[in-house]
């Protein structure tokens, strides 16, 4: 493959996701065509098929490229925390921010979900990506945890379910509500408390803060 090529191909993929992400929240996952995704992206249906294979490839490439995204930003703002800071309801507060682009994504990520609950072979594939978002959330937590002289009492994979439910089972009800429930509100009343309850000093550690509740550090 010429080396132009190689170079231009990462662009032309993310400006497929750009588009398809965009599309999909105007019109629907089902609804949007291929065509639809390339016309707003300024490529042909060659340069698709160059990259993916289906619409639902798609989505999952744009599925793993927000979980990154979203990871990524969580651990770069909790790295830039002092000690003073590491406390449950900073975490909580950094954990509720809510990106601009968080609506389209819910939109699109909610009808695809729809889809797999009806077709056994995508919800498959959809649990294997989830899988991995989990993996990454429980790797995290455990290392912020750890780093403050904490460990969860709990499994952590389930304790990720339960985060993510939280999260968008909060951001359902505020996209309907926003002026009752604003985007975020629900983790920053209940996490830090939920982060409590679920967690204990590692035996043996030195005593991290003499503070308690909320305000002990993580």
């Amino acid at each position: 493959m010429p080396k132009g090529v190689t170079r231009r191909r990462p662009r032309t993929r993310a400006a497929l996701l750009k588009a398809a992400l965009e599309t999909f929240a105007e019109h629907g996952f089902h609804a949007t065509t291929i065509e639809q995704i390339c016309e707003r992206a300024g490529y042909t249906r060659g340069a698709y098929y160059s990259n993916f294979a289906s619409k639902e490839e798609l989505f999952l490439a744009l599925f793993d490229e927000h979980s990154d995204r979203t990871v990524r930003r969580l651990a770069e703002a909790i790295d830039a925390l002092s000690v003073e800071e590491y406390t449950l309801t900073r975490l909580a507060e950094l954990a509720a921010r809510v990106e601009p682009d968080e609506r389209d994504w819910y939109l699109v990520t909610t009808e695809f979900t729809l889809h797999a609950i009806r077709d056994p072979q995508a919800a498959w594939v959809l649990a294997r990506h989830d899988e991995r978002l989990r993996a990454e959330i429980a790797r995290g937590l455990t290392l912020v945890l750890r780093r403050a002289g904490r460990e969860l009492t709990v499994d952590a994979d389930r304790f990720a379910r339960l985060l993510i439910a939280l999260r968008e089972g909060g951001l359902a009800q505020s996209y309907v509500e926003p002026e009752v429930l604003p985007p975020g509100s629900l983790e920053r009343q209940f996490l830090a408390p939920l982060l409590e309850a679920s967690t204990r000093e590692i035996p043996g550690q030195p005593d991290q803060s003499k503070r308690s509740g909320s305000d002990a550090v993580i």
